[in-house]
């Protein structure tokens, strides 16, 4: 039997499941067979991959770069002999940071002396203008792209000088617990909400005072702590049991993917992953990615021109999208637990249907639980009230 295991917080994400994992591992335990491999289909924060992960060999796939980062970060990673501290990391990024900071001083603001809304605007208008300047060094992306947005271009710089050094460890069986370890300075520095869809506009008094706590944090304060925590847990051997990761379409995973258990969390809602959190996917991917242009102008939100549509978030292709996610399974021979949810894009009803017509000779139950599901402020609300269920093919 699988059993939940302590595993850090990297970033703050909507429709985690860690607190409803006993729920999950409740319904896994259930269907899965001895020894068999599980595969965690959407794996988005990679929560599963800390709880399990290295428990028995492992998939963790998700379509977006950022997701395999920490997959890897929980269930794959170690410490070696020659795995930096924070204090070597930070001592490298101080050298790249130093020489950004002096070519940039006149954007770079002294927060705690700002006392106007009028000056502070001025300071965050002043700094998004970098996004129109020429850079002729590497490792400028965040201090080009968001300076100003969710994040100072002075964090922004931090930002970008640690990313560069993690490159240098890209062999280190701990380099992906660093870069996810940034993600949680960025995600805790950040004057937004929990993610990355719009920064917040500071039309009060209030909302200013609000969003300089964030200005003042100190990305490399958060990256240490983290990053000190992470390297403390890690074992310092490799994993006994396999782990594999890959950000591959569902469809293609399922058909690459070994038999075995399948853990599906697909989205339950329109929003698309892809805009929330596509500040953590440029990080990793770090390529200088083509922004969306609407009316002439670059949109508030930053995001990746070219970023990934879930059929799941969209109404009319959620059906054909469950169809294809069962069909697959059936195919491969492996058992389902599907997470969704009686908020979902279609109705409970409706999702057993189709289960019912892919799987008329397996075995099928719906768990359902009372959950407070986190929304990180949209709608204006926190939380919804939402009935949390899972359906079990096997």
């Amino acid at each position: 039997m699988l059993i939940r295991e302590a595993y850090p917080s990297y970033i703050k994400y909507m429709g985690s499941k860690s607190k409803i994992m006993d729920f999950v591992l409740e319904g896994i335990n259930e269907v899965r067979r001895p020894n068999e491999p599980v595969i965690d289909l959407f794996a988005g924060s990679a929560s599963l991959a800390g709880a399990i992960g290295r428990q028995t060999d492992f998939v963790s796939n998700d379509i977006q770069a950022y997701s395999k980062i920490l997959s890897r970060a929980y269930a794959c990673a170690w410490r070696g002999a020659h795995t930096p501290t924070a204090d070597e990391l930070l001592l490298q990024a101080k050298k790249i940071a130093q020489s950004r900071l002096d070519e940039l001083s006149a954007w770079l603001v002294d927060y705690s002396k700002l006392d106007s809304l009028e000056e502070f605007n001025s300071a965050e208008k002043n700094q998004r203008e970098l996004l129109n300047r020429h850079f002729e060094s590497d490792w400028f992306l965040f201090t080009k792209y968001y300076s100003g947005t969710w994040w100072t271009a002075e964090q922004c710089i931090r930002i970008d000088a640690i990313r560069g050094v993690a490159e240098r460890y890209l062999d280190d069986p701990a380099y992906d617990v660093i870069l996810a370890s940034l993600m949680f300075a960025m995600a805790y520095c950040s004057q937004g909400t929990g993610h990355y869809a719009q920064y917040r506009d500071a039309n009060t008094v209030s909302s200013m005072k609000d969003i300089l706590l964030y200005r003042q944090r100190d990305i490399n304060a958060y990256f240490k702590r983290k990053y000190e925590q992470a390297l403390e847990a890690l074992p310092t051997a490799p994993p006994v049991a396999s782990c594999t990761t890959s950000s591959l379409d569902y469809k293609q995973c399922l058909a690459e993917a070994p038999t075995g258990t399948v853990y599906a969390d697909p989205p339950y809602c329109f929003v698309h992953y892809s805009r929330f959190y596509h500040a953590l996917e440029t990080l990793v991917l770090y390529d200088y990615p083509d922004l969306q242009i609407k009316g002439g102008a670059v949109v508030k939100g930053r995001y990746r021109a070219e970023r990934h549509q879930s059929p799941f978030s969209i109404r009319s292709q959620v059906p054909g999208a469950f169809n294809n996610l069962f069909r697959g399974i059936a195919t491969a021979g492996s058992r389902l637990v599907l997470s969704y949810s009686n908020t979902g894009m279609i109705s409970l009803d409706q999702l057993v249907e189709l289960a019912n017509e892919a799987f008329p000779d397996r075995r099928r139950e719906l768990l359902t639980m009372d959950h407070q599901h986190m929304t990180l402020g949209r709608q204006g609300i926190r939380h919804r009230d939402v009935t949390e269920c899972l359906l079990l093919v096997y």
